[in-house]
This record gives structure tokens, sequence and C-alpha cells, in this order.
């Protein structure tokens, strides 16, 4: 019972330094203050990075302690639209900041449809995803 207890301790904390770190790379690469000035919403950007650290925590939580979504289908398939979006910005804006497809397009001297190239990483994205949940590779 002891032992559970320290490692259910050791388990959060690690979760919550792993989110911290997560955030301070968001913060860091400039990831959420760019999406604060696309969306011309600057003035709650520290209301963003509460709930980006809010929504770290509590999936390391449902994940470390293998907690179910209440409300049904509807919230778990709301919960995987935002998490997708989420993944999706994250991979966009890294690229983004390593000058992936300018550099890729410009080697493959691809001068017309880069938003195709985008919509193909995207849906493949998609699509492997789906084929990981279907085959239930998932712990």
């Amino acid at each position: 019972m002891l032992q559970q207890i320290f490692l259910s301790i050791v388990g959060f904390c690690s979760g919550i330094i792993i989110a911290g770190g997560v955030v301070g790379l968001l913060i860091g690469l400039s990831i959420v203050p760019r999406y604060a000035g696309i969306t011309h919403t600057g003035k709650h950007i520290l209301l963003y990075e509460d709930i980006t650290l809010l929504g770290i925590v509590c999936g390391n939580l449902f994940f470390l302690y293998g907690w179910h979504i209440p409300g049904g289908t509807f919230t778990l398939l709301l919960y995987g639209l935002f998490s997708g979006i989420f993944l999706g910005g994250w991979i966009m804006a890294l690229a983004e900041m390593a000058d992936v497809f300018p550099i890729f397009s410009r080697r493959i001297k691809l001068t017309n449809g880069i938003r195709w190239v985008v919509i193909a990483v995207a849906f493949g994205k998609a699509l492997g995803s789906l084929y990981y949940f279907y085959k239930r590779w998932f712990p």
C-alpha cells in the first residue's frame, strides 16, 4: 500500500515536471504568442498559457491513473478533436520554425501545389493515427 502511494506521488510529480517542460517549450518557441498574434487575442495570452498547462496536467492524470473521460462518446470525440488540433498545431509550428516546407519545396523545385503537400501530410498523419488506434497498439 505504501509503495503504491509513493509511486502515485512520483508519477504525479513526473507528470507535472513534463507538463512544465512542454509549456516552457511552447513559450520558448513563441508558439502560444504567435497563435495569440494571429487571432488578435493577445490580451488573453496568460489565459492561453494557463489552459495549456492545465490541459497537459489533466492529460497526464488521465493517462497515469487510467481515468475514463465522463460524458460518453460525444465528450470523447470532442477530446479527440481538440487533441488533434493541438498536435497538428505543434507539428505545423515546429515545421514552420525550422523552415521545413520552404527548404523542401525549393530542393524539389516545387513551385505550385505546396498547399496540397501540407494537406497530404495532415491527411497521412490522420490516417496513421486512425490505423494505430484501430490496431489497438496503445498501452
